[in-house]
């Protein structure tokens, strides 16, 4: 039997291009999104290459749907070898002062305590195995300051804290965990932001030396190598994947 791989946020855009490329590579796709056309969506897309794969419904932020994925996971597939712990949202665009306390702790819940949880019982079960490899997902607004997304640019700067100090830990144990730090990439969740707010787009592909957006199967390409072997000696490391957004910052 093939790798193994969960997937959180799997139903679109860089998850859902991350499952269709590691299928290429014969890995086994545990599909996990709280959107079941999505997930289902790609669960048929990666069967049509030849590899296994099943949907769980699950709300990150829940953390006994969060046990649950990984549980099913393991008594489907028998193991995880790899795991891309992407779920988020970006939230509103408002500044920091006019957002919500229930947007707040939206965001906190999902992009932050939701990766927490999943490293968790991900970790676990791969020390548990003698080893295994995550990439979490941060973002151009982990790395550098951003306004309108205070909130989401917390919970990404601690993406990249979780990412070091969980090596610091547990790379002793055979655990390799890196993250990527996306700039403005073409998913419906980034499209859906810039809807709401067409000057931000027109900020961002401004200011990306590149002038124009990332892809998700851009983003894929560079999952697939931190995950797999081909990457062994990478452990740690935050790459940013954002068409040198960052570097003129």
């Amino acid at each position: 039997m093939g790798k193994v791989a969960i997937i959180t946020g799997a139903g679109s855009g860089l998850g859902q291009s991350t499952a269709l490329r590691l299928a290429e590579e014969g890995v086994n796709i545990s599909v996990v999104d709280v959107n079941e056309k999505g997930g289902q969506e790609t669960v048929e897309l990666v069967k049509k290459q030849g590899v296994d794969a099943i949907f769980i419904k699950a709300d990150v932020s829940k953390q006994e749907e969060v046990k649950n994925y990984v549980d099913k996971t393991v008594e489907h597939f028998g193991t995880i070898d790899y795991f891309f712990n992407n779920a988020g949202i970006s939230g509103s665009g408002k500044y920091f002062l006019d957002t919500s306390i229930e947007e707040i702790d939206k965001i906190v819940g999902i992009n932050l305590m939701g990766a927490l949880y999943g490293i968790h019982y991900v970790a676990d079960v791969m020390v548990k195995n003698g080893g295994g490899s995550i990439v979490n997902t941060a973002s151009s607004a982990g790395v550098i300051g951003q306004d309108s997304v205070v909130t989401y640019a917390a919970t990404k700067h601690g993406i990249v804290g979780i990412t070091k100090s969980m090596v610091a830990e547990y790379a002793k144990d055979g655990l390799r965990v890196n993250a990527i730090a996306p700039g403005p990439t073409e998913t419906p969740m980034v499209k859906e932001f810039y809807a709401a707010n067409p000057k931000m787009k027109e900020n961002a592909t401004s200011g990306i030396p590149q002038k124009r957006l990332g892809t998700p199967e851009e983003v894929a390409e560079l999952v697939t190598f931190l995950l797999t072997s081909k990457a062994e000696y990478i452990n740690g490391e935050v790459i940013r994947i954002d068409g040198g957004f960052t570097n003129t910052k």
